[in-house]
């Protein structure tokens, strides 16, 4: 069955972002958080142009093939240049939430503006039977209010940022979690969570 998860990589002080994110500038001053992209040696079956170590190319392509649909706030879609004109996954359609209509930028991309519910569920068709890949911190945030998250995956880089966008927002209660699975890297380290419900 179809679950809706979230992989995102993240500062040992919780930012998914560097400083100063914006418009063309999704990840902020630097890009540290994603350097073990392009670490190893061991080619992404997944992603062109990604070379990892060996345990993040066995841990990061179980994760992305599992993906059907992506699923992104209004704000990581400016910021990543409406991905510029494709999508953040190489073969999953993009689903963007906006509190706003607005013209996509493709025909791989779907806008949806009627709330986190909707929006989940259009991207659970689009992924036909796959999971659902959440991005975005205030994204994120509102699926798990929602109880909408399954899974989360924290691939945790050893920086501490200080500022940029964060990962997590206010929630109204804990929300326990359950480890699935920890793989270790040279540069970072794999957090594989169930949520409970």
């Amino acid at each position: 069955m179809s679950k809706v998860i979230c992989g995102l990589a993240v500062s040992v002080d919780g930012f998914i972002t560097g400083r100063n994110p914006g418009p063309g500038r999704g990840l902020g001053d630097g890009g540290a958080l994603f350097d073990w992209y392009d670490s190893g040696d061991t080619p992404s079956r997944v992603f062109d142009g990604f070379h990892l170590t060996e345990p993040s190319a066995r841990f990061f392509d179980e994760l992305a093939s599992r993906v059907g649909a992506s699923l992104a706030g209004r704000t990581t879609y400016a910021d990543s240049n409406d991905f510029a004109g494709g999508a953040p996954h190489p073969t999953a359609p993009l689903i963007v939430l906006s509190h706003e209509p607005f013209e996509p930028a493709n025909e791989r991309h779907t806008v949806v503006s009627t709330g986190i519910v909707d929006a989940v569920e259009t991207a659970r068709r689009a992924a036909a039977g796959k999971d659902v890949g959440l991005m975005g911190g205030v994204l994120v945030t509102e699926a798990l209010k929602a109880g909408l998250v399954d899974e989360l995956i924290l691939h945790q880089v050893p920086i501490l940022l200080g500022a940029g966008r964060r990962f997590f927002h206010e929630l109204p209660q804990h929300i326990r979690l359950r480890i699935i699975e920890v793989v270790e890297a040279p540069d970072v380290t794999h957090l594989h969570y169930g949520v409970e419900r």
